[in-house]
């Protein structure tokens, strides 16, 4: 993008938010006729006052719109920038596998050490070190795209299927994090194609699940309960299924997710459904465990009934159901399940008024994983909600993890 014209990178920029031109001149205290000329390279851009306002609007790095790469600020280390998330795009934009029948394909990495990159990227993710993931995400892609490619016709086949369905997977669930929820469905759906691929059942339901995750962050709740519920439907225990770990995993967190998309509508009934259906399989499972990277269990399942019961308003609810959390099973947990639930808690404390709990469980998440504190945009709307109703300056733990994320106080 670095040879376009500054008014089309505004346009990329604008389009990108999600911003009309109306809503973008009003943002800006201009007309639209101004932004369509602008972005037209009819009106010239002179001014690196309004070049840093627009930005501003924007929220990008003003040197983005300038054609530069951004530098990389040391304080956003555990975070995805724009250069990074713009090099995950690019990663997901190839398609090197239909080159394939026209060429012979390039030389891939052995799968042995692509399991390895694999598994660490797994854990790199459940332990919330988005930034380190971001950075090594589009040469993950880049490789295992190359290797399903290189290996699409011999024994190995299925294997590199199934190595780049998670690495897709992994994507999704990164991108879905930090608010790029487009990206998110994108990497979700390549990988249900590339799971049924590779001959994994589970691993292609696991694939739904992110396709659910990411239709819910869209705003599409009742497909994302439509596609929960069916696949979980289609692969539930008995009936010809076995009921290994692994199964009463992957439709334990099909049905959690099924409940949260069923609370984001409102759907009580059905909520309580997926709950009582989730907890019958966390119980045969008997403890959480992480298979198909999960971590699904019976702890698992309370927090998810605490994050539905904030989707539906019932701050009280979430909190009671915290409070009954085992803490010894709770710490066992990874940290970046452990920090996303001290999120949902904050808001359920901010619902029923005690902004100085909801402050606590921001910090508390802050201490054990900076970045699903940091990065998330959701974690960003509960401070500034905790900071409208803080009477008086914040305490100082919060006003500086604010200034941190940038969230006036």
């Amino acid at each position: 993008m670095d040879e376009l014209p500054i008014g089309r990178r505004v346009a990329y920029w604008r389009g990108r938010r999600k911003m009309s031109q109306q809503v973008f001149a009003d943002r800006l205290g201009k007309s639209k006729s101004w932004v369509d000329k602008v972005e037209r390279g009819v009106r010239r851009l002179d001014k690196f006052s309004v070049v840093y306002e627009i930005a501003d609007v924007l929220q990008v790095d003003v040197q983005l719109l300038l054609g530069k790469e951004p530098e990389r600020r040391a304080d956003s280390v555990n975070c995805i920038d724009q250069v990074e998330v713009e090099e995950i795009r690019a990663a997901l934009e190839r398609y090197d596998q239909i080159s394939a029948f026209f060429v012979a394909p390039v030389q891939a990495l052995p799968l042995a050490e692509m399991r390895k990159a694999v598994s660490h990227a797994w854990l790199t993710y459940q332990h919330a070190k988005y930034g380190v993931l971001a950075r090594a995400l589009p040469k993950l892609l880049r490789d295992g795209q190359a290797a399903d490619t290189a290996y699409a016709n011999g024994e190995q086949s299925a294997e590199a299927a199934h190595l780049l369905g998670q690495i897709y997977q992994i994507a999704s669930s990164t991108l879905r994090k930090v608010g790029e929820h487009e990206l998110c469905w994108l990497a979700a759906d390549r990988s249900i194609a590339v799971s049924q691929r590779s001959g994994d059942q589970l691993l292609a339901a696991i694939a739904s699940y992110r396709v659910g995750s990411a239709l819910l962050a869209l705003g599409r709740a009742r497909p994302a309960l439509e596609v929960n519920v069916n696949i979980a439907n289609r692969i539930a225990p008995g009936e010809g299924n076995d009921a290994s770990p692994e199964r009463l995993s992957v439709y334990g967190m099909l049905l959690l997710n099924g409940a949260m998309a069923a609370a984001r509508i409102g759907d009580t009934a059905t909520v309580r459904d997926l709950f009582t259906a989730a907890e019958g399989a966390a119980r045969e499972l008997g403890s959480d465990q992480n298979h198909f990277w999960t971590s699904f269990g019976p702890t698992n399942v309370l927090l998810h009934r605490a994050a539905a019961a904030v989707e539906l308003g019932e701050g009280r609810v979430a909190v009671d159901t915290h409070e009954q959390i085992d803490g010894d099973a709770f710490a066992a947990l990874l940290p970046e399940r452990r920090a996303h639930h001290f999120i949902d808690i904050a808001r359920g404390y901010t619902q029923i008024g005690d902004v100085e709990r909801a402050s606590e469980m921001l910090l508390e998440g802050d201490r054990l994983a900076p970045s699903e504190i940091r990065c998330r945009p959701i974690a960003h709307e509960v401070l500034s909600d905790v900071l409208r109703r803080t009477k008086g300056a914040p305490p100082t733990p919060v006003a500086e993890l604010a200034e941190h994320m940038g969230v006036g106080v």
